[in-house]
């Protein structure tokens, strides 16, 4: 996805970096707000920040050699709000391009609140958003997946067994999708496995090297171990 958007002479640039703004929008968001500022600050700064950084075509620093784009991002936001917030905020604030919905800057706010812990460091709140956004993201490509083969009620009805919440009895979940319980079990352990394996995909873009599946585990231990 970065790769696509660093092109800009390739028709897939400007979904790529949309993407890549939605993706990326509630951790870098979290971190400014774990910063000590307002709603309404903190949603003008992230929204500066991603306008900036397509005006300057930031993408072109990254290189994989260099590590994460979880550090890179972080770092590229630091540098933003040390060096150019306070002279750019007389003519920025409300008159950069809106890249986000209202809803979704909101809905941002809401994760934020909701696991926000007093005492954790903007660096690690920003982490934990990381890790739920990647969660999210692979969660939704499942879904279309599922779309895609016509089995969005099947999706709808299981994923709750996905979640972590408390889940309705297999069976109850079979009866409405009129299967025997064993083979709404066996959907399931399917779902989780493909589900894992999404996960590790979206790791592996964000590394150096996606096919090092150590580096891929090691990010994907220390991810889950920030939710």
């Amino acid at each position: 996805m970065v790769l696509a958007a660093k092109d800009s002479g390739s028709p897939r640039a400007g979904a790529a970096m949309a993407a890549l703004c939605t993706t990326y929008w509630r951790p870098l968001y979290a971190y400014v707000r774990g910063g000590g500022y307002s709603v309404e600050d903190a949603q003008d700064l992230t929204q500066s920040y991603f306008s900036r950084f397509i005006e300057k075509d930031s993408l072109r620093h990254v290189d994989p050699a260099l590590g994460k784009f979880r550090a890179f991002l972080l770092a590229s936001l630091k540098n933003f709000l040390a060096n150019e917030w306070r002279r750019e905020h007389a003519s920025k604030r409300g008159g950069a391009a809106q890249l986000l919905s209202i809803e979704e800057m909101t809905r941002a706010e809401a994760f934020y609140a909701a696991g926000l812990v007093l005492t954790e460091t903007p660096e690690r709140v920003y982490e934990r958003n990381w890790a739920l956004a990647l969660l999210e993201r692979s969660m939704a490509r499942l879904a279309d997946e599922f779309a895609a083969a016509d089995k969005s009620r099947v999706f709808e009805l299981l994923k709750q067994y996905l979640e972590g919440d408390r889940a309705m009895p297999y069976a109850e979940a079979a009866g409405q999708l009129g299967i025997s319980e064993v083979t709404a079990r066996v959907a399931v352990h399917r779902m989780r496995g493909r589900f894992r394996d999404l996960i590790q995909e979206e790791v592996a873009q964000t590394l150096a090297d996606g096919s090092d599946a150590r580096a891929i585990d090691e990010e994907l231990r220390f991810l889950l171990s920030v939710l």
